[in-house]
């Protein structure tokens, strides 16, 4: 058993990794929402990757410090999880979105930290890179759920919120047009709270691309620019 989670944990700490993680990631952020607007058990999926996601964040992580917070999140998680889908008269579901958003926080900085832990730049760097990327515009989808949860008027438009996981797909929508800057204008930030975020989220799409690629390229061995 230890010899697996040791190899778990030296293939999530490898740039191969980051190809499988991206996959993952297409697949909750592009995939999820379609398949959840279309069948309503398919909320499972959606609980099943994310509690997947922050497992690798645990394997992930390179220093104890960010590993112990990866597994007391990922411990609760799984807990709150529980108690929601079984026959306890009790659903702590803004505090599981709570620890969503941090779970997201601890693993986008791990990812961050494995992205420049060398000189190296390859194809795989790169793929980190998006993974980062993907990670926050999941970040801002629950970062405007809370908000909506704790107001009901985080964000404006012509469509219903649940107050379930079937929101999924409007929050994520709304993120990843904020911060691609693209704003269709169907969806709107309704108070001074959403709209930071959105100003937030939109200034991280621009300048992201460009530090990135700059830290990349300085960061490459002179030899490997030649």
């Amino acid at each position: 058993m230890g010899g697996i989670i040791q190899k778990s944990k030296k293939y999530w700490e490898s740039d191969a990794s980051f190809i499988t993680l991206l996959v993952m990631l297409l697949f909750t952020v592009f995939f999820l929402p379609i398949l959840i607007d279309q069948k309503d058990n398919s909320t499972y999926f959606l609980n099943t990757m994310f509690i997947m996601l922050f497992l690798i964040g645990m394997f992930s992580a390179r220093e104890k410090f960010f590993f112990i917070m990866a597994a007391v999140l990922v411990v609760i998680h799984i807990v709150l999880r529980l108690i929601r889908f079984s026959e306890i008269p009790y659903e702590f579901y803004f505090e599981e979105r709570v620890v969503i958003l941090l779970n997201l926080m601890v693993f986008t900085v791990i990812n961050f930290r494995l992205l420049f832990r060398d000189s190296e730049v390859n194809l795989y760097r790169v793929i980190g890179a998006i993974n980062v990327y993907l990670l926050v515009a999941l970040m801002g989808s629950f970062g405007f759920e809370l908000m909506q949860l704790l107001s009901g008027n985080a964000i404006s438009g012509s469509l219903e919120f649940k107050g379930n996981d079937r929101d999924f797909g409007n929050y994520i929508y709304f993120s990843l047009v904020t911060v691609t800057t693209v704003g269709f204008g169907d969806m709107l930030p309704g108070n001074i709270s959403s709209k930071m975020l959105s100003v937030f989220l939109s200034t991280f799409g621009i300048l992201y691309p460009a530090i990135v690629i700059a830290k990349l390229v300085s960061t490459a061995p002179t030899r490997a620019r030649k």
